[in-house]
């Protein structure tokens, strides 16, 4: 039975486990090889040039702190790939936290910048559909009261109302339409009968 063991070679030893001018060397000829590899794969992960860029020095960086555990350059290079892919993905969640961040700070900041005039017109329109949907044929505004502001599904509403879902599609269309006509009558605007 053979025993599996690890050759060290003198290249190996000079390119990889020493802190002097040869593992400078070592590093140099890594970075030429798997510069352009790494590249492309963080780019198609990340989808940005600078993210890439980012994650691939990055990921250099640690590869450098850990520079002795690397036997071969073919181990160095297996291993950045991983930390690549790790790091890209990674970079990815992070952007998309930072995205959702940004995105609730600025929709609290229209919200909490309303014009008297914008809550003016919105308090007209919540009141003008207000009026219509008292108007509306109880079997109409039943249906269109529990799925807009009861947010049920169509399945829940056929089950409060006793009648099949295909029922519940009908009376919401036809709902719909009349709520739309009586909007454009109480607006005055009849163009669209």
């Amino acid at each position: 039975m053979e025993e599996n063991r690890c050759f060290v070679t003198k290249e190996s030893l000079g390119l990889f486990n020493q802190r002097q001018p040869r593992a400078e060397d070592g590093f140099r000829a890594l970075y030429d090889e798997t510069f352009t590899l790494l590249f492309r794969i963080a780019r198609r992960i990340t989808g940005s040039d600078e993210g890439a860029e980012d994650v691939v020095h990055d990921s250099y960086i640690k590869a450098v702190e850990r520079w002795d555990i690397f036997p071969t350059r073919n181990d160095a290079k297996y291993w950045l790939i991983r930390v690549v892919k790790n790091n890209a993905l990674n970079w990815i969640k992070r952007k998309g936290r930072e995205q959702r961040v940004y995105l609730r700070y600025f929709k609290e900041m229209d919200e909490g910048e309303e014009s008297p005039e914008d809550q003016t017109v919105r308090q007209e329109s919540e009141d003008g559909i207000k009026r219509c949907l008292d108007r509306l044929p109880d079997k109409f505004k039943t249906v269109l009261v529990l799925k807009e502001y009861g947010l049920l599904n169509y399945k829940e509403i056929g089950r409060v109302l006793g009648i099949t879902e295909g029922n519940v599609k009908v009376r919401m269309f036809r709902a719909r339409e009349a709520l739309g006509q009586l909007m454009r009558e109480d607006s005055g605007d009849v163009s669209r009968s």
